[in-house]
């Protein structure tokens, strides 16, 4: 009876919204873009989904719109085409999911929100063309993602070397793209490391405690 029920119970599967901050922004990336295409043709997108330029160009932020400042947090909704979308979750939905489980959901949705703006500030001061899209979530997580294994008074060596490739592609590739957001590659990166070395030494720091005093006790 007991082996009927255990085959029974491990046949049965279910699906998961394991990572809700990440699949969530996905989601909602997607719908943003399908409206546009299908219901708004085309004009969702730079209406909303779209950060602002600096003072002088033809998308200059203009400080007495309230709509500008919210631009500056949704425009890592808005995407190109399918192509940039799928570029772009395809390291969000790899590496969300494992950044989630280590910060948790909070955690990461400031994170992201964070990135979000710094990137949005960084183009409304400095750059003259609008911006969009999840780049820079995308490579706050990947430079997020090595500090996997730091600790404190240590920088993993898997760090630099992401590092060294990730700026290497950004500056020097001579087929580089100018429509490509360079400074919000930039600007997200330097996010993550920023989070990484803040948010890991305590969880690291928390965990050896917990060790310690476990070993005591034993």
């Amino acid at each position: 009876m007991s082996e009927k029920k255990s085959k029974k119970n491990g046949s049965h599967f279910r699906i998961t919204y394991n990572a809700p901050v990440t699949l969530t922004f996905s989601f909602i990336a997607a719908a943003v873009l399908l409206l546009d295409i299908k219901v708004f043709h085309h004009h969702l997108i730079p209406g909303i989904f779209v950060a602002p330029g600096c003072q002088g160009s033809v998308f200059a932020f203009n400080w007495k719109s309230p709509l500008d400042y919210i631009r500056l947090f949704t425009h890592v909704l808005g995407h190109a085409d399918w192509t940039h979308l799928l570029s772009n979750l395809s390291f969000i939905l790899l590496l969300g999911p494992l950044l989630e489980e280590r910060y948790g959901s909070g955690l990461l949705a400031l994170m992201m929100s964070v990135t979000a703006l710094v990137t949005g500030v960084i183009n409304a001061c400095f750059i003259v063309s609008p911006l969009m899209g999840a780049s820079g979530i995308a490579f706050m997580m990947i430079l997020l993602a090595s500090f996997t294994t730091i600790s404190q008074n240590e920088i993993p060596l898997s760090f630099l070397l992401i590092l060294a490739l990730y700026l290497g592609r950004e500056f020097f590739s001579p087929a580089h793209d100018p429509n490509i957001a360079t400074f919000a590659h930039v600007a997200g990166g330097i996010c993550g490391s920023l989070f990484g070395f803040l948010a890991a030494p305590a969880r690291r720091s928390s965990g050896k405690n917990r060790n310690i005093k476990q070993a005591d006790a034993d």
